[in-house]
């Protein structure tokens, strides 16, 4: 549950002075999310597997950023049940108690896949999103025909409903992710969304003739 967590998602966090950069606690938050949402080899989904993959990436030591790992594991996305264990690696080495225990590795779990909606870009959302409905009781439900609809004719619109969906609650103005519930956006009065549905309620309105002007009006200011 959140508020057992010792730490908070940050994968929407920015510098002060910078509101467009992410802290590097939100990029390593992010990447442990892709890492672990992207279905590779179990080696890959231990702590010291998403190291290594982290650090390559950055061609940094993977021992400098293994600490960071574990905390944002451990504290954060386990104890927010974003992430959980998926089984155990053999070890071949090392004391004897730990190589019967073995190597814990990670997937996403249900509300996971959610926040991964978020973050990992409209080329991944297609798959993502098939596999949350996939995995999601009826409750849950509620949205997937028309946002399935919206995924195909407008992936912008529909991607940044995630990202404000999980914004706020990283914000703690949503308290829980799950059920999926994204009537409590209303509550939140964004305005991008005023706005959205505005114009869509308006060129719900025109006649033809004026919807083939207002398109024409879009596409030279957009």
């Amino acid at each position: 549950m959140k508020g057992k967590s010792k730490g908070k998602l940050a994968i929407f966090d920015t510098f002060k002075t910078k509101d467009n950069d992410l802290t590097g606690e939100a990029k390593r938050q992010r990447a442990i999310i892709t890492i672990l949402g992207s279905g590779g080899n179990p080696a890959e989904r231990t702590r010291t597997g998403i190291s290594q993959k982290i650090a390559k990436k950055q061609e940094i030591a993977w021992k400098n950023i293994y600490s960071g790992i574990f905390r944002d594991l451990d504290e954060i996305l386990l104890p927010m049940e974003i992430a959980e264990e998926d089984g155990r690696l053999p070890l071949k080495r090392g004391p004897k108690a730990l190589q019967e225990k073995g190597i814990p590795y990670y997937h996403l779990t249900k509300k996971g896949i959610l926040v991964g909606l978020a973050i990992n870009g409209i080329e991944n959302m297609p798959l993502q999103l098939k596999e949350f409905f996939s995995i999601s009781d009826s409750k849950d439900k509620e949205f997937e025909k028309i946002l399935m609809k919206f995924m195909t004719n407008s992936p912008n619109f529909t991607y940044s409903i995630f990202q404000k969906y999980v914004k706020a609650f990283c914000e703690d103005k949503i308290e829980e992710l799950l059920p999926f519930d994204l009537t409590k956006l209303k509550e939140l009065s964004d305005e991008s969304l005023v706005i959205q549905k505005e114009i869509l309620t308006a060129f719900l309105k025109f006649t033809n003739p004026e919807k083939k002007e207002a398109t024409a009006f879009l596409d030279k200011i957009g």
